[in-house]
Parts: structure tokens; C-alpha cells; sequence
């Protein structure tokens, strides 16, 4: 079984390449599928390939001693993780989980590596996507200190909203997205009721509907 070209050439670092290149990097992928709950990597651990997510959901997050977590970020189907260790040459700077069932698609290190000597081209769209994963991190990190949880939750539902909707997965739970979200479940669960109870959106186990985005820009801090 071998990774199909046209996944990687949805890789936006590897755009541009021909098909002889991306035959010979897909003859380096490796398989892997992971239960629900299963370490993908541990911080810490050398980083040995970047992952292409063929299914499933997966969720990237540090812990703290005393067990407390944040969600970096969740990804899903179509999406790469862990490029930041690999072309750093540093450890994994976080642990990626399974939320359900995963299949995905590891692309050695020294295979990513050689193909940047041979092709140096790649590496400015490898800068390009560093620099979006780095203003994802910024944007987070400015979120977790600068915004109430009102407005992060606001922020959460109108950035992921598909025609006012968002879909809610089965592995996201008020926990989960708590610890997304940098608060706890009970805090996440107050600001969702008020949310509610100001008609600004309604929910139930399958999704979050806003019913008033303009509400919901005022309380994200947006400018209409």
C-alpha cells in the first residue's frame, strides 16, 4: 500500500514537484493506523518523520506536571503535523493523540531532508508553512492571555463555523475543548449556557448553530 501522489500533491511544500519526485517520496512512506487514545509521538521523543493524515482526528498538546493540559490544536483528514521537528532537527516539542481512529502516512526524516538538498525550491514553501504553523501558536498564545473565554469560545465557533454551523465530533467533549480553549470544563459549559440563553447561538449533540453572528463578533472582539 502506498501513499496516493495526489495526497501529496495537496502538501503545500511539495507543490511543483514532478511525478518521478513524489514517486520516489511516496516509496518512503510508511502506513500507520492508531486506536482511539493512542500515543502518536511523546514529547520529548526525536522527531523521525512528518505525518499525512489520511483519516481520523488527532489532537496536539503539552501537559503540566500536575496533569493539566492545552490543546495546540486539533487536525484531521488532508492535514500535516509535526514538520516544525523535523525541519528544526529538534525533539518533539509535543504529544500527539488519537481522538478516533487514525490512518496515517509517515514520511521519513531523511527522506523530507533529501529531497530539500536535491530540491531546494521546496524549501521557501517550507518556510511559508512554518511561518503559518509560528502565527498559529502567536495567535493562541495572544488569545490565552489577552481574552476571556467568552470571547474565545466566540472566536472558536466563527473561525470553524461551516454556514453557521458547527459540527461537533463525537471526541469533542467539554473536556476536550476546554482544554482547547485553555479553561476548564465547567467555565466552557457557563459561557456556552449564556451564549444559549442570549439566543446568540443553539445547540445540541451534533452541532452549534449561531444565531446572531454580529452577536457573536462583539463577544469574539471583532470589528463588524
Amino acid at each position: 500500500m502506498k501513499i496516493a501522489l495526489d495526497h501529496l500533491r495537496t502538501i503545500a511544500y511539495l507543490q511543483g514537484l514532478d511525478d518521478p519526485q513524489l514517486v520516489e517520496l511516496a516509496q518512503s512512506a510508511i502506513w500507520r493506523e492508531y486506536a482511539p487514545g493512542a500515543f502518536i509521538f511523546l514529547e520529548g521523543e526525536t522527531a523521525s518523520a512528518i505525518y499525512y493524515m489520511d483519516f481520523g482526528w488527532i489532537k496536539v498538546s503539552k501537559s503540566s506536571p500536575d496533569g493539566r493540559e492545552q490543546i495546540l490544536r486539533f487536525l484531521g483528514p488532508g492535514e500535516t503535523f509535526n514538520e516544525l521537528s523535523v525541519f528544526a532537527n529538534k525533539n518533539n516539542p509535543a504529544t500527539a493523540i488519537a481522538l478516533e481512529a487514525v490512518g496515517t502516512w509517515l514520511i521519513p526524516k531523511a527522506a523530507v531532508q533529501q529531497l530539500l538538498v536535491a530540491h531546494p525550491h521546496v524549501a521557501a514553501h517550507v518556510i511559508e508553512n512554518i511561518a503559518d504553523r509560528v502565527i498559529h501558536l502567536v495567535s493562541l498564545v495572544a488569545d490565552l492571555s489577552l481574552h476571556s473565554v467568552e470571547a474565545r469560545v466566540a472566536r472558536m465557533l466563527l473561525d470553524e463555523a461551516d454556514e453557521a454551523i458547527m459540527k461537533r465530533h463525537r471526541w469533542a467533549t467539554q473536556t476536550e475543548l476546554a482544554a482547547r480553549l485553555g479553561t476548564v470544563p465547567d467555565v466552557l459549559s457557563r459561557a456556552l449556557r449564556s451564549m444559549v440563553d442570549a439566543k446568540v447561538i443553539e445547540m445540541n449533540r451534533y452541532e452549534i448553530r449561531i444565531l446572531d453572528r454580529q452577536a457573536l463578533e462583539r463577544m469574539a472582539m471583532i470589528d463588524s
